[in-house]
């Protein structure tokens, strides 16, 4: 017999949800949006650093090198110095977020749900969606390039398709993504501990290639593409904010992964191992690489894709290519769809479920990638390219994700104390629909980040726009909520 109210029990810091018909029934409810139970938390530190090595081993973090000495005046070493510090420093929300996560066995919709509101959590959450459908797509045009020279490697008229192979190789890999997350976090925690050691090979096996070409002292040596005697803090501090909002997205959606850790420990000590060694390492290959290409290939090729597409063997372009979908793979699935997947549920738990979410976010990535895969089969003609989107609106939109982070720390950290009331984040009795203190939190540094867009005196607020929007976002939502003297969720309730 189905019992009426909700139960929530302990065991060893982790909580755990007996749904009753209060929850069941409701509209803010579904299975796979519902609180992991505690044996289903299976992932240790050593699967949560797999995932990370998976998700940071990607062709974007390759060329993250070339980006700061390129567009942002930095010289090699201080571009690998920026990478390195900017994931130290992305680890402190990554961690403090990811606790809910691993208490309350709960996704990031539904932790939002506490600082937004149950209805407006949709708001904050379609933002974050919209960035990873972005990223979905643009992954995904790397995965299907990768699967183009395979096939080409493989099958010597393939090549004579061009950019039609190219948008055949991208629906091809687009479906082995969904595919891939349909089958549950199991089947990604799977694909990521396998690719792990597979990925690390693949790199040492690029380092051995590229290292006789290169100098690493005259690659040091590169002046940086600043004006002659420019203060360095300035360009090292706007190219570390930019680095910081690589992984800003993460920083908020990582309840998604942490719901399945068996402990904060764990969570904590995978994500130390994981993300900022991996990131610093993958950067620096990068950087190598295309300092390499030239005497490897004969031209500066900036993306290992297209550089190992340039080897004249067809064996190794074959297994290169392989582990590169691979790669690319373990990176979109838990990186990309993950997130937009919950995201997409919150809207309407009972009527869209996993499988659903999964097939909406395909589609939103597909029609996000639409003009560049008319321009790969010749039916428009365009000068917008996939590099200008990646790096002017993808990152900068990331950016603005910053004020989030900060009202999810305070919120849980400070204002409940980190108690949630369970039950009560999937019914309507609880929690407010919405919560104003969150909006306008997020809505102030937002503001003010566009406005500094046209003002040279406040231009610093929007070159530090994560570090400047994650602080006032946070101490916005905590005065707004001690002057409306909101009581934390009583602690019965757990």
């Amino acid at each position: 017999m189905q019992q009426n109210r909700s139960q929530v029990t302990e065991r060893d810091g982790l909580f755990e949800l007996e749904a009753g018909s209060d929850v069941l029934d409701s509209p803010r409810y579904n299975h796979d949006m519902a609180p992991t139970k505690v044996r289903e938390r299976t992932w240790n530190k050593w699967h949560i650093t797999a995932l990370w090595v998976g998700m940071s081993i990607c062709v974007p973090t390759y060329t993250l090198g070339g980006v700061l000495t390129a567009y942002f005046g930095l010289t090699v070493g201080e571009a690998l110095l920026a990478i390195l510090f900017a994931n130290i420093i992305v680890l402190v929300p990554l961690t403090l977020n990811a606790f809910p996560g691993t208490k309350y066995g709960i996704p990031f919709p539904v932790l939002l749900r506490s600082s937004f509101g149950i209805l407006g959590s949709n708001v904050p959450c379609l933002i974050r969606a919209l960035v990873a459908c972005g990223w979905f797509g643009i992954q995904t045009m790397f995965g299907g390039l990768a699967i183009h020279l395979f096939l080409g490697s493989v099958f010597e008229g393939w090549k004579s398709l061009g950019g039609t192979g190219e948008v055949i190789g991208f629906m091809i890999f687009w479906a082995l993504n969904l595919w891939v997350v349909i089958r549950g976090a199991e089947s990604i925690k799977w694909l990521e501990t396998l690719s792990a050691p597979l990925l690390v090979a693949v790199g040492i096996g690029l380092l051995v290639w590229a290292m006789p070409n290169v100098s690493m002292t005259e690659l040091l040596a590169i002046p940086a593409k600043r004006p002659e005697g420019a203060s360095v803090v300035s360009y090292f501090a706007a190219g570390l904010t930019a680095m910081v909002g690589f992984w800003a997205t993460l920083s908020l959606n990582i309840p998604d992964f942490s719901r399945y850790a068996k402990s904060q420990k764990d969570q904590i000590l995978g994500q130390i191992f994981g993300l900022p060694l991996t990131m610093f390492l993958f950067a620096s290959l990068g950087v190598i690489m295309t300092a390499a290409s030239v005497k490897l290939v004969g031209v500066t090729v900036s993306d290992p894709v297209s550089l190992i597409g340039h080897i004249q063997s067809p064996v190794w372009v074959a297994v290169a290519m392989a582990l590169i979908i691979i790669a690319t793979l373990s990176t979109n699935t838990a990186a990309n769809i993950v997130s937009p997947t919950n995201d997409f549920q919150n809207i309407a738990p009972k009527v869209i479920n996993r499988t659903k979410a999964v097939l909406l976010t395909g589609l939103v990535g597909l029609l996000l990638m639409g003009h560049e895969l008319l321009k790969k089969l010749g039916l428009i003609v365009s000068d917008v390219s996939l590099e200008t989107v990646y790096s002017n609106w993808l990152l900068g939109y990331s950016s603005l994700l910053g004020p989030i982070a900060g009202i999810m720390v305070v919120d849980y950290f400070l204002i409940k104390k980190q108690q949630l009331d369970l039950a009560g984040l999937y019914r309507d009795d609880v929690y407010p629909a919405w919560n104003w203190a969150g909006f306008l939190a997020f809505g102030v540094p937002v503001v003010l980040t566009l406005l500094s867009l046209g003002s040279d005196a406040f231009s610093w607020f929007y070159s530090y726009g994560w570090f400047t929007g994650s602080a006032l976002g946070g101490i916005i939502y905590y005065g707004l909520c001690v002057m409306r003297a909101q009581p934390s969720v009583v602690k019965s309730a757990v």
